[in-house]
C-alpha cells in the first residue's frame, strides 16, 4: 500500500481522539467541522478501513484507529521535538530543561553537572527535582520531567535508558566501632548489630533488604533514615553500622572520623544511569545534559 500521510490528517484523527467530538476537535485545531470530517474520511478511504465509531454520542476509536493513533502520536511527537530542537538553535540554548535525581545525587553530582551547563547554556534555566529514582522515572513517563538521573530498577528494559555508572555497597562505622579494629569476626557478628539503611520503596532499599536475609536472616529491625548526610552522622555517633557506597562517605572517611568495611558475601552492587522519554529522542540541550553526566559519573571514586 503506498501512502503518504498528510498530517492534517494525523492530527485531525489525534484531536477526535482525544476530545471524543468533531467540533471539539475542530476548535482545538482551529478548522472547520467539515475540514475534519473530510480529511478523516479521506484517511479512512486511503486506508481502507474504519477508524472512527460514529454511532454514539461520543466519536470512539476502533481497533484499527487505535493502531494507527499510537503510531500517529509519535510521529507528531517527533516533528514537535524537532521544531525545538531547531528553535533551540536559533537562540542557542534559550529553553529550559527538566530533571529529576535523588538526593544523594543532588549533594554530589549535580551541582557540578549544573555548573558546566550553565556555562555552555547560559540561557537555559534547568529545574531539578528530587525524589526517589521509581517515583521520579513515573514523572517522566507523564512527560513533567526531561530527564532522570538515578538508580536501574530491577527489570527496567534498555530502552530510553543511558548506563553510566556502577558502584557497591559498604559498612561504614565508626572508628570506636568494634568492627574498626578487626573484622575476622565480622560475619558471626552481623546478627548483633544495629543497620542503618536508606529509605523504604528504594532501589537501595530492597538490595539491601535481599542481602540481610541472605546473609543474617534474623536481624534487629533496621533503622530506616531517608538521608545519606543523617545515616553518616548516625555512624559516626556509633548508633549503628551504616549502610552506603563508599563515595557518599568519601569525606568522611578520609578524615578519619568513619570507616568503610567491605560487605562480606554477596556484593550489593547498584547501576546508575540518565533515563529519557521512550517517545522521543533527546534533544541537543538534553544530549548535552547527559554528556556533563557521563563525564561527572566517570570522575566519582568507585
Amino acid at each position: 500500500m503506498d501512502w503518504v500521510p498528510d498530517l492534517r490528517q494525523l492530527r485531525a484523527l489525534v484531536a477526535v481522539a482525544e476530545e471524543g467530538s468533531f467540533t471539539l476537535a475542530a476548535r482545538k485545531l482551529f478548522v472547520t467541522q467539515s475540514a475534519v470530517s473530510h480529511s478523516l474520511r479521506t484517511l479512512e478511504e486511503q486506508l481502507n478501513c474504519r477508524l472512527l465509531d460514529r454511532s454514539g454520542k461520543r466519536v470512539a476509536v476502533t481497533a484499527e484507529g487505535e493502531i494507527l493513533l499510537r503510531r500517529c502520536k509519535r510521529v507528531l511527537n517527533e516533528l514537535e521535538q524537532a521544531t525545538r530542537d531547531l528553535d533551540g538553535l536559533r537562540r542557542w540554548g534559550q529553553t529550559r530543561i527538566r530533571v529529576g535525581a535523588p538526593h544523594s545525587l543532588c549533594h554530589f553530582l549535580v551541582p557540578s553537572v549544573l555548573r558546566e551547563f550553565r556555562d555552555c547554556f547560559p540561557r537555559c534555566e534547568p529545574n531539578i527535582e528530587a525524589g526517589d529514582t521509581g517515583l521520579l522515572l513515573e514523572r517522566l513517563a507523564q512527560g513533567e520531567l526531561d530527564l532522570v538521573v538515578g538508580l536501574k530498577p530491577r527489570n527496567h528494559g534498555e530502552e530510553g535508558y543511558r548506563p553510566m555508572f556502577s558502584d557497591r555497597l559498604a559498612f561504614v562505622i565508626s572508628p570506636f566501632h568494634p568492627w574498626a579494629g578487626k573484622s575476622e569476626n565480622l560475619i558471626e557478628t552481623l546478627g548483633e548489630q544495629q543497620f542503618i539503611i536508606y529509605a523504604k520503596a528504594t532501589e537501595t532499599y530492597r538490595l539491601i533488604e535481599s542481602w540481610l536475609e541472605k546473609m543474617v536472616g534474623k536481624v534487629k529491625k533496621p533503622l530506616v533514615l531517608g538521608d545519606m548526610q543523617a545515616i553518616k552522622e548516625m555512624a559516626k555517633l556509633g548508633t549503628g553500622v551504616g549502610i552506603v557506597a563508599s563515595w557518599v562517605a568519601a569525606k568522611e572517611i578520609s578524615e578519619g572520623v568513619l570507616k568503610a568495611i567491605e560487605i562480606p558475601g554477596p556484593e550489593i552492587k547498584r547501576e546508575w544511569g540518565v533515563f529519557h522519554s521512550v517517545q522521543r529522542q533527546p534533544s541537543l540541550v538534553e544530549e548535552a545534559f547527559i554528556g556533563l553526566c557521563e563525564m561527572a559519573f566517570e570522575s566519582m571514586p568507585r
